[in-house]
């Protein structure tokens, strides 16, 4: 968890408290980072102060999560100073905690011993795992007192993506840290816990004194939470720790290299629009149907839309749904079944539901035609198709030979969009496929969702930005926070207040 990041970070910075300014916790200037011939950062000012939360914004590669990496020491620079005021109770440097966008718990271990593991000095024993239990109980009592009971035994490898977003935070705030880097923490969390996270975050800056940065690209939980914010464009620092409260929206993104307006995508009905319905029969006698070229979206919290994805993806029964038509019936057996029926499947959750990580960014992007075609083998035309769809979609890729590990997770997230282009599908299924990706990524991705309605695919979306769903979508089923079918909304009442009404929940 980078507990005792800064330490490292600091061995050869040049720590010095007494020469920061008052309640500067961080001092970074000049930073630089190559990746062989890639320059990806190129001279970043970063100060972080006590009390205070700060957005850290930027586009995809901009280098943010290389900055967090070398503030915590996991990655080392090769230009720059860095300096940490002395830490609490006499420490050289202060506590540095990071809550990555991608969850690292240990899926066979419980969750308290999850969050007691970071203390542990070695090997579990009985009254270490008493203190432990007790230690969990409390930092999940920070955010969630009633999850906390209800969670704490339970192996990590059961929990919901949210609920394991929730037990990482809670691990960061459990370490005493004097500073807290969160990087997407709310991606999986809806309304409600985004609002009790970014209260108990308040109160660590105002009454612990704790420094806060806060990387995410959704402005309204930016307004709401972050007192400052430090903007990378291309490897460098254009602001660093300016006010919000003199910025707008527009002069941000404009900041970020994004337009400042783009009108939103328009909704038109698919030439391929006629005939060809699929029925949806869920619980509650249920029934949605949908026809090619229409963009269904699904809005609520994880429960409900999980529940009907799965068996559209073949990844389980779900909660009763199944789905009928031309060449449907009921569920698909396997993820291989529904890709050979023309059903494709994009995540956000792009560690665990999408990235092959061991195989290179050819092989990703080519998995979906080699599981249609039953092959394991490469083909001749594998090279120039990748080469053609890397270049159609602007991914910022040295080789199509680099590991996907070597992309930021926008063009992470670009890799898998790829890998259904130019398929014939009859379906596409989306799980909050923009999940940590900036505005200009994310309007790359809806171009390219509604290029695929366009060719007579069935869109089915599932997004917490309920903004993202009002845009994009011809129409829109909603699911309570329990996960029951609410019912639709039409387009003509297409609106936030609607759709909290409908859902319990405001994004």
């Amino acid at each position: 968890m980078g507990a005792n990041a800064a330490k490292a970070a600091g061995s050869d910075a040049g720590i010095d408290g007494s020469e920061l300014p008052a309640r500067t916790l961080i001092d970074a200037a000049e930073i630089e980072k190559n990746y062989g011939a890639t320059r990806v950062l190129r001279g970043v000012a970063f100060r972080v102060r006590a009390g205070e939360i700060q957005a850290l914004l930027g586009g995809n590669g901009a280098g943010k999560s290389t900055l967090i990496r070398i503030i915590t020491g996991l990655a080392s620079r090769d230009g720059g100073t860095i300096r940490f005021a002395s830490g609490r109770s006499g420490r050289e440097s202060p506590i540095i905690a990071v809550v990555h966008q991608e969850l690292a718990l240990l899926p066979e271990l419980s969750v308290a011993e999850n969050i007691g593991i970071v203390h542990a000095a070695s090997g579990f024993s009985r009254s270490s795992m008493r203190r432990m239990r007790q230690l969990a109980l409390d930092a999940l009592g920070l955010i969630d007192p009633a999850l906390a009971g209800k969670i704490v035994d339970e192996p990590a490898g059961r929990l919901s993506l949210h609920e394991g977003q929730i037990v990482e935070i809670a691990r960061a705030l459990s370490t005493g840290a004097e500073v807290l880097l969160l990087d997407e923490p709310t991606a999986n969390l809806t309304a409600a816990e985004s609002a009790k996270l970014f209260g108990v975050l308040k109160r660590l800056a105002q009454e612990e004194d704790i420094g806060i940065v806060f990387v995410s690209h959704r402005m309204k939980e930016i307004r709401e939470l972050c007192d400052v914010c430090t903007i990378l464009r291309d490897g460098r620092s254009v602001l660093n720790a300016a006010p919000l409260a003199g910025l707008s929206d527009g002069e941000i993104v404009q900041y970020m290299g994004q337009p400042a307006h783009r009108a939103a995508t328009e909704r038109r009905p698919s030439a391929a629009a006629a005939g060809g319905a699929l029925t949806l029969a869920g619980p509650e006698d249920t029934r949605i149907e949908v026809r090619p070229g229409t963009v269904l979206g699904l809005a609520g919290a994880p429960a409900g839309p999980t529940g009907l994805i799965a068996p559209l993806v073949g990844a389980g029964s779900g909660d009763g749904w199944s789905i009928s038509g031309d060449g449907f019936r009921g569920a698909f057996r396997s993820p291989a079944h529904a890709v050979r029926a023309g059903v494709g499947f994009i995540s956000g959750d792009r560690a665990t539901k999408g990235i092959l990580s061991q195989l290179p960014i050819i092989d990703n992007v080519v998995a979906a035609r080699r599981v249609r075609q039953r092959t394991q083998l490469v083909r001749a035309a594998e090279r120039p198709q990748c080469l053609d769809l890397v270049s159609a979609l602007k991914l910022k890729a040295g080789s199509i030979w680099d590991m996907p590990s070597s992309l930021s997770g926008g063009n992470q997230q670009k890799l898998l969009v790829a890998r259904w282009l130019n398929l014939p599908l009859r379906m596409v299924v989306l799980e909050e496929p923009t999940r940590g990706v900036d505005v200009g990524t994310k309007r790359e991705i809806y171009t390219l969702i509604r290029q695929m309605a366009d060719a007579g695919a069935i869109i089915v979306w599932w997004s917490t930005e309920n903004v993202e769903l009002i845009e994009l979508c011809d129409a829109i089923f909603a699911f309570d926070t329990e996960g029951s079918p609410r019912g639709f909304l039409p387009e003509d009442r297409f609106t936030e207040e609607s759709l909290a009404e409908l859902t319990g929940m405001a994004a």
